[in-house]
């Protein structure tokens, strides 16, 4: 696998609940690049009522996902920032196989691609109690066991073709996501290293 070390385009792939926020995190200070995070996006401008929170909210409340339509002019605007050019972790996007090819079309008038694809991989029971503990604590009544389960499936069709895409460039890793955030970290940083991109100075 060729990666471009010197400004690493990478995606994070994972089910709702799959720590896939926190890794994001710790990828990027890592290797000193922004996470670039859809959902953080979206509940943000769901928290300031503005257009693009209303819209959104409306297919987030019942699990599913934002219309391409809103998400990728979305997206394509932030990779245009000048934060970008010494690379991004995209997280959360894309979850789609049209959002992939909508995501080489725009790479690819910057002469960009993507560099490496990291999914994480986790027991679905599991992660469904993850999600229903966590939503009892954080006082989310939104997420009930039937809208996570249904996000669950939504996710499992839409990007698993999607995933199948990128396997075939050569470019998924598919990592164990189970265990504690070290562990599953501990595994990435490995990845990392194998493909050639090193902790920044």
């Amino acid at each position: 696998m060729t990666t471009n070390a010197s400004a690493p385009l990478i995606l994070l792939l994972g089910a709702p609940g799959s720590g896939k926020g926190t890794q994001a995190k710790r990828i990027a200070d890592y290797l000193q690049i922004p996470a670039i995070s859809t959902g953080l996006i979206f509940r943000q401008n769901i928290k300031a009522e503005t257009e693009l929170g209303l819209r959104a909210s409306r297919f987030i409340s019942k699990g599913e996902f934002v219309p391409d339509t809103v998400t990728n002019p979305m997206v394509a605007a932030r990779l245009e920032a000048p934060d970008v050019v010494n690379g991004c972790l995209l997280d959360g996007y894309p979850r789609t196989l049209e959002q992939a090819h909508y995501l080489r079309d725009a790479l690819a008038k910057r002469d960009r691609d993507v560099d490496l694809v990291i999914e994480l991989v986790t027991d679905e029971e599991e992660v469904i109690k993850r999600l229903l503990k966590r939503a009892e604590i954080e006082g989310r009544e939104d997420d009930t066991e039937s809208v996570i389960r249904h996000r669950m499936q939504v996710y499992h069709q839409l990007t698993e073709p999607m995933a199948t895409y990128y396997a075939d460039q050569d470019k998924l890793i598919q990592i164990d996501g189970m265990g504690t955030i070290d562990e599953v970290w501990e595994r990435i940083e490995a990845v990392l290293a194998e493909a050639g991109l090193q902790k920044a100075n």
